[in-house]
């Protein structure tokens, strides 16, 4: 059985002004980062956009992305919701991507307004099918999150939230480990 930690690759999809994700990722990352059987990298969307059109050349920074998605063993991604989907910004970057997420699992930590990004995880799951990965059954999500997040960038019903990340991190590092060991034994012919 293989114990090496799985590197995971956390995806920070928002890139507006104002933006309340790296308050989300911070926790989140602080959290996971605790796990002794996770390697966690940092992919912030605003810090190096993919290129605005296909065939355009790629903005400084974009090339590493690349790489930290390649090697990365399973994904975290830390979903707002813009107009009852996700944003532009995050279809992008998983657009100019295609076998970096093939046969690998994605878990997600969403916000928002009522539904707590909920409506843009539900989105990205089919966008994901579509790309061969498989998506976790959990997720984490914080309703209305600007409202109950402290000034020590931690939610409210932080015993709560804990649990729940902790479930789907759970979930995240066994689809991680089976997909990981079955790629080793046999490539993905998808």
């Amino acid at each position: 059985m293989e114990t090496t930690p799985l590197r995971v690759a956390v995806i920070t999809a928002s890139t507006r002004e104002g933006r309340f994700g790296p308050t989300v990722a911070g926790w989140f990352t602080g959290l996971a980062g605790q796990r002794d059987d996770l390697v966690l990298d940092l992919v912030d969307v605003a810090d190096a956009p993919p290129p605005s059109r296909l065939g355009t050349p790629a903005p400084d920074g974009f090339a590493e992305t690349t790489r930290t998605l390649q090697a990365a063993d399973a994904f975290v991604v830390i979903a707002c919701e813009y107009n009852h989907s996700f944003p532009g910004t995050l279809k992008n970057l998983i657009d100019t991507h295609y076998y970096e997420w093939r046969a690998k699992p994605v878990a997600f930590v969403s916000y928002g307004g009522v539904s707590g990004g909920l409506r843009s995880v539900e989105h990205l799951r089919g966008v994901f099918a579509e790309l061969h990965a498989v998506t976790v059954r959990d997720t984490v999500s914080f309703h209305a999150p600007w409202n109950w997040f402290g000034e020590d960038g931690r939610p409210a019903d932080a015993e709560g939230a804990e649990a729940a990340a902790k479930g789907m991190l759970d979930q995240l590092a066994w689809w991680g480990h089976a997909l990981r060991d079955a790629r080793a034994a046999r490539p993905y012919g998808g």
